[in-house]
């Protein structure tokens, strides 16, 4: 499944990001209020170009999800040919104060300090994504940073 994305600058408050799939269009809206290092990487992606070309490439089912507790996302990020910027500071949803809801675009993650250019959108409510939670054994969760404001039905069907 191929990526096109562009921004669209608001000169206060959040920046839409529009997706374009072979399954669809996806409207993304960034909050650089509640997580301005987040919303800055992933904007310089988009701005550069570095996802057009590339995929949603991994969907994380109950079925096929093998970290507890279970999650429901679709991955997304670059195409292998291109080697991502510098990992980022987290910027958990203690600090943020967002989370992961139905529709939340996040950061995919190993260790505090290293995402870079993976997100992930949430498939139906995925609190164990949040700070607190287990999904990860430091328990920091992943830096959320916007929400699918059109296009949850194009999420759903890379679902599957």
């Amino acid at each position: 499944m191929s990526l096109s994305l562009a921004a669209a600058n608001a000169a206060d408050g959040p920046v839409q990001v529009h997706m374009q799939t072979t399954a669809g269009a996806i409207v993304v809206e960034l909050y650089p209020d509640k997580a301005p290092q987040t919303v800055a990487n992933f904007l310089r992606y988009v701005d550069g170009g570095h996802y057009n070309g590339a995929s949603f490439y991994r969907t994380v089912t109950f079925e096929n999800d093998n970290g507890k507790p279970w999650i429901e996302v679709v991955q997304g990020g670059l195409d292998t040919s291109s080697p991502p910027f510098a990992p980022i500071a987290h910027e958990s949803t203690a600090k943020t104060g967002l989370r992961h809801e139905n529709g939340t675009i996040s950061m995919g993650r190993d260790g505090v300090g290293t995402a870079s250019s993976e997100f992930f959108i949430c498939v139906g409510p995925q609190p164990a994504l949040n700070h607190g939670a287990m999904r990860n054994e430091d328990g920091q969760g992943f830096s959320a940073f916007g929400k699918v404001i059109a296009g949850m039905d194009t999420v759903r069907r890379i679902h599957g």
